[in-house]
């Protein structure tokens, strides 16, 4: 098996092989479509039917799992470091995740009420949050540096493309609320439970025990020492503030499709599949340029700075779109921006983790500049919306001009902070 000295605390020294890399490929993309398709179509179709004219309750619930998710993280990672299994230590949870996750898809495909709905979410995106995890966390173990940018890139690339075709399978079966939930969610169990089967992390039982798990363990990890860590903790900040403005800036995609092209929401599903598969191609060049050329240049911030920026530009072309030739021009741009951000940064986390031995804790610490996002940008992005609005029409220009001025900070912090990765 391709891997590094599993929790030991050194840098990963082994190559990952080309079909372990395929395998994790396959085992992301499947994580993605799960994850996307209801955060970014099905969920709003559900509060359509539930509770028509409401929309702000998507941030309601997103928010809420989100928040659920950032409290049991840590424990997760700690739990993650310290299982000691012929599965290993990721596998088990690989597993665990993508069970939860299908089970709470379920619950909002038969769901009666939006509280039901909230609930099976909270459900959904823990275990499929669990499971990306934990292939994050094997990424940390076994990647060498001169492969990081690289497999960042492809399986970002993966994590770009899944929520767009498995939107795409969503509308081909729209006409059933349960489908349009379970399909992407059984495809993507599928290519989850495939990745451990056919490229086994190998067995943790004669790994070091570590110390026993206490209150103060627990605590202590849910952060970590800033001063000794300088690196670490600026580019915490950096994607903070960065996924800040891009969660501004994607959680309400599809009803700022519908408002701006004057479409019933159920018939936005068309154009999201339109708009990304189209990004697609722009995504897979933001990924393999970030990923690939860092690697080759040895240059990680300013990939991250050029990220930012095109994020910014992408903003400005959604904020003042009203038709969809620069719906889409925006689209394409923010799409190329994220996946250079988010294949670079990822590179960075890899090379700048402080304890190797506790990777799975301080993955899931990083988690925080993201999940945190994910949690509080969907309620911020709920009340900006109605500043301004008239009638039914919500505030979506400054949505995204807010998203574009945080994002573009976060990626000058990274740039002008982060001083160990060139």
């Amino acid at each position: 098996m391709p891997s590094a000295e599993v929790g030991g605390g050194g840098e990963p020294q082994q190559l990952m092989s080309r079909g372990y890399i395929f395998w994790l490929m396959l085992a992301s993309f499947g994580a993605s479509m799960a994850m996307m398709v209801p955060l970014s179509y099905g969920i709003a179709v559900r509060i359509t039917e539930l509770a028509p004219g409401h929309e702000e309750v998507l941030g309601y619930i997103t928010g809420t799992a989100q928040l659920v998710y950032l409290v049991i993280s840590p424990l997760i990672g700690i739990w993650s470091d310290r299982t000691r299994s012929r599965l290993g230590r990721r596998s088990p949870f690989i597993y665990l995740g993508t069970a939860i996750g299908l089970a709470g898809l379920v619950v909002i495909g038969f769901a009666p009420s939006l509280l039901i709905v909230g609930a099976g979410w909270i459900l959904g995106m823990s275990g499929w949050s669990i499971a990306g995890a934990a292939l994050q966390t094997l990424q940390a173990d076994k990647l060498p540096e001169s492969q990081r940018g690289r497999v960042s890139a492809l399986t970002g690339l993966m994590t770009q493309i899944a929520p767009v075709l498995g939107i795409g399978v969503a509308y081909a079966v729209s006409s059933s609320t349960m489908l349009i939930f379970v399909l992407p969610g059984v495809i993507g169990a599928l290519l989850l439970a495939l990745f451990p089967l056919f490229k086994p992390e190998g067995s943790s039982k004669d790994l070091p025990r570590r110390d026993q798990v206490t209150l103060r363990s627990v605590i202590s990890g849910y952060g970590f020492d800033v001063r000794k860590y300088p690196d670490f903790a600026w580019n915490w900040l950096g994607r903070f503030v960065f996924f800040i403005g891009l969660y501004f800036n994607t959680t309400f995609g599809t009803f700022f499709y519908a408002q701006r092209l004057d479409m019933p929401v159920r018939e936005v599903a068309g154009i999201v599949a339109t708009v990304g598969m189209i990004g697609v191609l722009a995504a897979a060049a933001g990924a393999v340029v970030g990923g690939f050329l860092s690697d080759k240049l040895q240059r990680r911030r300013l990939f991250v700075l050029l990220g930012a920026v095109l994020f910014v530009v992408g903003a400005l072309a959604e904020a003042t779109a009203w038709s969809l030739p620069q719906i889409i021009i925006g689209a394409v741009l923010m799409q190329l921006a994220i996946a250079l951000f988010a294949t670079v940064d990822q590179a960075i986390i890899f090379a700048i983790i402080p304890e190797r031995d506790q990777a799975g804790r301080y993955m899931a610490v990083t988690q925080f500049a993201q999940k945190i996002p994910a949690a509080v940008a969907p309620l911020l992005a709920g009340v900006v919306i109605t500043i301004g609005a008239v009638g039914g029409d919500k505030n979506y220009t400054l949505l995204y001009l807010v998203g574009g001025v945080l994002a573009l900070a976060g990626g000058l912090i990274i740039l002008l902070k982060v001083k160990s990765v060139r």
